[in-house]
């Protein structure tokens, strides 16, 4: 396997790599300036470069996992798949529908599996209740509610909307919608809702920090999402399943960390929590608890030809389309449909909802 991006994320995946069995991380490819090199000695990779095309030389990289910004996914995405690698894409997809389309038709007609990051379809809680729904403990489910929220992203590129595409809705609302997808195996989307706002960071970018919407699905069925960047207190993943026969909760950090009080502080509870001293919420086994050990696992095996892929191109793909109109929809206020044309397909999902705060 190999990595293109050398990041927050990037550590993740190359972590969830080393557990599981077989694999070998050959080699991290990354444009900045020492960074390849530091991710290398960092996770004992013995190969590092500052050209992806480099990293795809390698004969006896299989995978290529990609954790670059997003406006890089296209080329990094294409350029494997022309390789002949397989390739796991971080969320979102791509920046546009114009680029995921390039991604998906590169692969296809290279033979290889182009594989959608979405962690928490892996997550062993979130993968216990979609069992639960599934076997009929909670009778027939119409009502989805996922919240993802924080006080920002790691990076100063998230802020950048040429190099993300949009705001919080773009970078965190795909997990929710793909949840929300997940658990109804995955019908169609008929109608969005949304509204948007930038509450906390407004003077430091034009997207959006805080989101909800409503997504309906083509039997009725609801999806409620909420994402931040603007909610103090550490990171908080939830959600609550509704059927017609019960109901359950899911907490993806809080359910499963152990509450400390610690005077002194100490070294790290879990991702993106404020403060170490006082009160805090240390995690168990991270990784694996928010789905990316299980999810790597999973592709591996797709890699292998032992198991079909539960997230695909094309479900990164239509993660992002529903994104387009749920933007739109904040944009006009009201109820919007799933058409995207072929003008919009090739401009930032977030432009509709940008240009409507500049109009008198």
């Amino acid at each position: 396997m190999g990595i293109v991006g050398s990041g927050f994320v990037s550590s993740l995946h190359a972590e969830a790599m080393r557990r599981v069995p077989g694999t070998s991380l050959l080699g991290v490819a990354s444009p900045t300036p020492g960074h390849a090199e530091s991710f290398a000695r960092a996770h004992s990779v013995p190969r590092w470069y500052t050209d992806h095309r480099a990293l795809l030389e390698d004969s006896r990289i299989d995978v290529v996992c990609v954790g670059a910004p997003n406006h890089l996914h296209r080329d990094v995405v294409v350029d494997s798949a022309r390789a002949g690698k397989h390739v796991i894409c971080e969320k979102p997809l791509a920046r546009t529908l114009a680029e995921a389309d390039e991604m998906t038709a590169a692969c296809r007609a290279a033979g290889v599996l182009l594989l959608y990051a979405e962690e928490l379809c892996f997550a062993p809680k979130y993968v216990r209740a979609k069992q639960l729904v599934d076997a009929g403990a909670l009778g027939q489910l119409f009502h989805v509610a996922h919240s993802e929220q924080h006080d920002g992203p790691h990076s100063n590129w998230f802020w950048d909307i040429a190099r993300s595409g949009g705001g919080v809705l773009m970078d965190m609302g795909c997990h929710a919608v793909e949840l929300c997808r997940w658990m109804y195996d995955k019908p169609a989307v008929i109608s969005v809702t949304a509204e948007l706002g930038t509450y906390m960071h407004a003077g430091r970018t034009l997207g959006d920090d805080h989101a909800v919407g409503i997504l309906r699905f083509g039997r009725g069925q609801l999806g409620v999402i909420a994402v931040s960047w603007a909610k103090p207190g550490g990171f908080d993943d939830h959600a609550e399943l509704i059927g017609t026969g019960g109901v359950s909760y899911v907490d993806l950090v809080r359910g499963s960390a152990l509450p400390t009080f610690s005077s002194s502080g100490y070294d790290y509870s879990a991702e993106k929590a404020p403060s170490e001293r006082g009160w805090s919420y240390p995690v168990y086994d991270e990784l694996w608890n928010y789905g990316y050990v299980g999810e790597m696992q999973h592709f591996v095996d797709c890699v292998r030809g032992d198991a079909e892929p539960l997230e695909t191109g094309e479900d990164g793909r239509e993660v992002l389309r529903i994104l387009y109109a749920m933007y739109r929809a904040a944009a006009i206020g009201g109820l919007a449909l799933l058409t995207v044309g072929d003008a919009e397909r090739a401009q930032e999902p977030i432009r509709p909802w940008l240009e409507a705060q500049v109009r008198p």
